[in-house]
């Protein structure tokens, strides 16, 4: 569903972000970031993000950014692709030319975790994750980066126990190497080994955020993403569909408090010290499928695919943000129904601006 063609009524996020962010944002003050994934959900909300904080704060922040295609990328936010502020190469992670400029920092948030397994994309998949990272790494230090954020995945604690409600950033499991769907969580755990040797050997300051699950506008609302499933289900007022059993539980994080949390890594991480992000608000698929069913304006119904099986076995993925919370301050704000709210919103503000056009 591409329905960007003007820029969005976001405001109100971007100002939650500077009210509480507006410290970590002055750190940036007329300084070079390099970011990788930045036409991503991520990116584009960093780089909302740097160029409000540009406009109401004076920051002279500047910004080359790496993409894949940046002319699919001016389809959907041309505002941003024509901000002063920011300039694009368009490239292969793994083997992009680099530009000459000293950078400040460098946020790596290049990754694709829509992947279909089979041998070849998989292998092509790790390599992205794995010599992409190296390739940043290697960047890194010919360009003299300050500070380098590597955004990873709650995916490298592997399948979380049933008896464990929050997983800990001290909690020691791992993927099954077995399994062919593993490639994404183990190419996450590679990149942030490459991450503890580069910061060992080059005296490299890389902050690590491992996160989780997140909702908000620029969300992708037809891939494999359950909440922006539903949510696309309730905008087009069909049925929702769960394709499993609806017992699995998640947590999602509004995409204003994420970027809070990632910049707040950055500048006040630990370093090769990974935090999780994301939200302790757990919520079952099928709970999450009837609270978005009740902002419709009639009954919605709710299709589950799959019988529940009798086993007392439930699909966990919901992180412990304590270190977070307790060591760099941060917490979530933004509630669950709230998130689902203003992503909606903004769907429907952007379909009345399109169809105004």
């Amino acid at each position: 569903m591409n329905l960007s063609k003007k820029a969005p009524d976001i405001k109100d996020d971007l100002e939650h972000i500077l009210q509480y962010a507006g410290d970590v944002l002055e750190e940036f003050r007329n300084k070079n970031i390099f970011i990788t994934g930045g036409t991503g959900f991520f990116g584009i909300w960093i780089l909302e993000t740097l160029a409000w904080a540009n406009a109401k704060l004076n920051l002279n922040i500047e910004a080359v950014v790496l993409t894949r295609n940046i002319e699919n990328f001016n389809k959907k936010a041309p505002h941003i692709v024509s901000n002063k502020s920011f300039s694009f190469i368009e490239d292969d992670v793994k083997k992009f030319k680099y530009p000459k400029q000293k950078f400040n920092y460098i946020i790596h948030a290049a990754t694709d975790s829509i992947i279909k397994y089979d041998n070849i994309k998989s292998i092509s998949a790790f390599d992205d994750l794995v010599e992409g990272t190296r390739h940043v790494l290697d960047f890194a230090v010919s360009c003299k980066a300050n500070n380098i954020l590597y955004v990873s995945s709650g995916a490298v604690y592997g399948k979380q126990p049933n008896n464990l409600s929050h997983v800990p950033e001290d909690y020691l499991g791992a993927p099954d190497l077995s399994l062919l769907n593993s490639v994404y969580a183990e190419g996450k755990r590679t990149a942030e080994m490459l991450c503890t040797l580069y910061s060992n050997k080059y005296n490299l300051s890389i902050k690590i955020a491992r996160c989780f699950a997140f909702v908000g506008p620029y969300l992708p609302l037809d891939k494999h993403f359950a909440i922006g499933n539903f949510i696309l289900n309730l905008i087009e007022n069909k049925p929702i569909i769960i394709k499993g059993d609806g017992t699995p539980v998640r947590s999602y994080l509004y995409v204003s408090d994420l970027v809070i949390w990632l910049l707040t890594i950055l500048v006040k991480g630990k370093n090769c010290y990974p935090y999780n992000v994301g939200s302790e608000e757990e919520v079952s698929i099928e709970s999450l499928a009837k609270i978005i069913a009740g902002f419709s304006k009639k009954p919605l119904e709710i299709e589950i695919q799959t019988k529940k099986s009798n086993l007392n076995v439930i699909d966990r993925y919901v992180p412990s943000t304590k270190r977070a919370q307790k060591e760099l301050k941060l917490k979530q704000i933004v509630d669950l129904e709230s998130s689902i709210y203003k992503t909606k919103r903004f769907v429907d503000l952007l379909k009345t601006e399109i169809e105004n056009i």
